[in-house]
């Protein structure tokens, strides 16, 4: 579980891809995803989710990574701005719910 992630130091976690952010063409490539544990529940979340931030500096776009995928990442998380970040992971696409029992 994210929330159960140390506040620094080395991870390998797994989550779902919740968002991304592009920053325009006239800003530095930065491609950014916010990872929760789970996907939201039809209707929103009722309560706020643990969130990890992945950022991949010198991208505009990560091939595969679009909100709902299914990740499992490795890299060393510190609080940036408040929020746990990853910078330049390492990560695998996971396959979905459906086979999740597989992988693990």
């Amino acid at each position: 579980m994210l929330s159960q992630l140390p506040e620094r130091g080395r991870v390998l976690a797994r989550g779902y891809v919740e968002n991304i952010r592009i920053l325009p063409g006239t800003q530095a490539p930065l491609f950014t995803a916010g990872v929760v544990d789970a996907p939201a529940p039809p209707g929103g979340r009722r309560s706020p989710a643990t969130r990890i931030r992945l950022v991949w500096n010198g991208q505009r776009r990560v091939p595969g990574i679009e909100a709902g995928t299914r990740l499992r990442f490795e890299g060393m998380i510190a609080r940036v701005d408040g929020v746990a970040t990853i910078y330049n992971p390492r990560y695998e696409i996971l396959p979905d719910d459906e086979h999740a029992a597989e992988d693990e």
